[in-house]
């Protein structure tokens, strides 16, 4: 992993989905085998963590009506915009808006 993120072959992650991970999991959308703490210091260890930059949040008021309203949906896919990433989704909402190239 060390390596691939040197090489930046890494895949990246937007640092609110750690929020959404704690919240779906606060919400019982998925069980772990270990703490919630533990869950998350091991997701942040396998991904690059990307910030939420002052560029992404001005891209966040550029996407059209049809993309999704949920704030941490734009924010995520505003930082792949701002970082030139492809965004890993299955939501629907997201791939039809074609805001944001997608991978799924």
């Amino acid at each position: 992993m060390h390596r691939a993120r040197q090489n930046q072959e890494a895949l990246a992650i937007c640092d609110i989905t750690l929020a959404e991970l704690a919240i779906a999991y606060g919400k019982q959308r998925f069980h772990l085998t270990v703490t919630l703490d533990e869950f998350l210091a091991q997701t942040e260890s396998r991904f690059v963590v990307l910030p939420l930059t002052a560029r992404a949040c001005a891209r966040i008021l550029s996407f059209p009506a049809s993309f999704p309203r949920d704030p941490a949906d734009r924010m995520i896919a505003a930082t792949a915009l701002d970082q030139g990433l492809p965004l890993v989704t299955a939501d629907r909402a997201i791939r039809k808006s074609r805001a944001v190239p997608t991978i799924w």
